[in-house]
């Protein structure tokens, strides 16, 4: 026969914002390693090109990002 834990109300709601803590900082350890990333490969390509060609790189960028909500919420 196994033992089960029941953990109380108080300590459960302790363990799942823990848990969100946990998550948050993951995800915010992973944007910033992101940044890094893209920052280390602008530096890198602006050594290796032109300043006319970083240039349009940039706004090559820019111009192909779709918007977060492509349709204005209606109400």
């Amino acid at each position: 026969m196994t033992n089960r834990i029941s953990y109380t109300p108080q300590d459960f709601q302790k363990m799942c914002k823990q848990a969100e803590r946990d998550h948050e900082s993951k995800k915010l350890v992973f944007l910033m390693e992101r940044v890094k990333r893209q920052i280390a490969e602008r530096s890198d390509s602006g050594l290796n090109a032109d300043g006319g060609k970083r240039s349009a790189a940039v706004n090559s960028d820019s111009g192909s990002r779709l918007p977060i909500r492509s349709v204005p919420l209606e109400r």
